[in-house]
This record gives structure tokens, sequence and C-alpha cells, in this order.
């Protein structure tokens, strides 16, 4: 009888231990979801643009006594090829960061008079732009605004019945602000387009020559820059977005 009673309570102590100890092993076999780390933006980077670009520009000439003629508005347009190199900074979605960039340009057209025996004309040959950025990632797509200063080298000439009388070159300088789109493609490396714009001002080129009257040549000048750009982000990992998840061991 008791050896009866003592294996009663085993079998019982048994089948109440069984639960636990599945369930037990059940939490120790279920698989560790894998947590994908965020794309990182953060860190220097170097790269490469090109595009094309124009110059619109309105100009009049003006004499000893204020007369203008010769007031007109037309755009040079041409190519654009460059390299840029910033920093970036990403906290959580934002990203913030500095860029110098500089292009090579060929932006140019001459100017004729109503009569086609007078004309001017301009040509932009470097560009280059120095601005802050700030922007919204959704992982290794960036969006951004970037906005700050921009300098061109400007090339001016003016002509009598296709005869140069006078030449100037002249650096001019004012304000830029654009958007632009990045995608990551690989951990370092990213492709993007990008719409600048530049406010650079009015310019006067003053001429004399004692065969002409007209001495001044008042150019305004905006530019807009259409560009595709590659570049390549150094350290990818090494800061606090970016690094590989922890995965906790059984």
């Amino acid at each position: 009888m008791k050896k009866f009673l003592l294996g009663t309570v085993g079998l019982m102590a048994l089948g109440m231990a069984a639960p636990a100890v599945a369930a037990d092993m059940a939490v120790k076999a279920a698989p560790v979801p894998y947590v994908a780390p965020m794309y990182n933006w953060s860190g220097f980077y170097i790269g490469v643009n090109g595009g094309w670009g124009s110059s619109r520009n309105r100009y009049e000439w003006t004499g000893p006594a204020g007369v203008t003629a010769l007031g007109y508005s037309a755009d040079a347009t041409g190519g654009l090829f460059g390299g840029q190199i910033g920093y970036n900074m990403q906290a959580g979605a934002w990203v913030f960061g500095l860029e110098a960039q500089y292009d090579w340009a060929d932006l140019n057209k001459a100017f004729y008079g109503p009569v086609g025996t007078w004309s001017v004309g301009t040509k932009v040959d470097a560009i280059g732009l120095f601005t802050g950025r700030i922007g919204y990632a959704a992982n290794n797509a960036l969006f951004y605004v970037k906005g700050g200063w921009a300098v061109a080298n400007n090339n001016a000439w003016a002509a009598w019945n296709n005869v140069t009388f006078a030449t100037a070159s002249s650096t001019r300088s004012g304000g830029a602000l654009g958007v632009g789109l990045e995608y990551g493609f690989t951990p370092n490396w990213s492709l993007g387009a990008e719409y600048m714009h530049a406010w650079l001002g009015n310019n006067n080129y003053a001429w004399a020559n004692p065969n002409f009257g007209w001495n001044n040549l008042n150019a305004r000048q905006d530019i807009d820059m259409f560009t595709l750009r590659l570049n390549y982000r150094f350290g990818v990992g090494k800061g606090p977005v970016g690094k590989n998840p922890v995965v906790a061991k059984y």
C-alpha cells in the first residue's frame, strides 16, 4: 500500500513539473528576431558632381549722361562638372551638415543690339558654394535643404561691328539656396540629385574708351544649377547610429 501511495505521489509531481519544463524549453528554443541597424549618414564624405547650369543676365549700357541703351535679358547655359567635400552629423532621423563645392562651368552667350552693331556678352567659367544643410532621413533615403554663400567667376566683353574693344573679369558673390535628395545604395556610397539657385546681384564694368561715348555695362545675374552627385562617406559604423545591434544569446 505504501509503495502504491508513493508511486501515485511521484506521478502527480512529475505531471505538474512537465508543463513548466516544456514552457522553459519553448522559451529557450524561440528564435531571436534580427533588428537591422539604422543607415548611418554621419561622417566626412567626398564626391563628384556634374550637370547643367543657367546664368540669367540683365544688361544695360549707360553713357556719360546717364542714357541707357541695350537693356535686355537672356540666359547663358552650359555644362557643369566638379566636386564636393563635407561632414554630416545624424541625430535620430535628422541630419545636419556643412559642405564646400567647386564646379568648372561653361555658361556663355553673346547679346546683340537692335541693329546688330553693338554686342555684349559674358561667360561663367567657375562656381563655388559654401553651404550648411539640414536633412530628414528615412533610413537610407535623405531629403535635405541647403543654403549659404555662392561665388562665380565672370568674364565680360563688348564689341562694335564684331570688333571687341573692351574686356573685363570679375568675381561675384551672393546668397544660395537649394534642395536635394540622396540615396545610400551601400553603407559608404550614395547617389543624389540637387537643385541650387544663387543670387549674385549687380556688377558694374566701368569701361573707358576714347572712341565710344558709352562707358559702363551693368549686369545683374542669377544662376541655376541642376546636378547629379556621387559621394563616398568615411568611417561608417563607428558612431552611435549604424552600430550593429546587440543580439541576446541563450
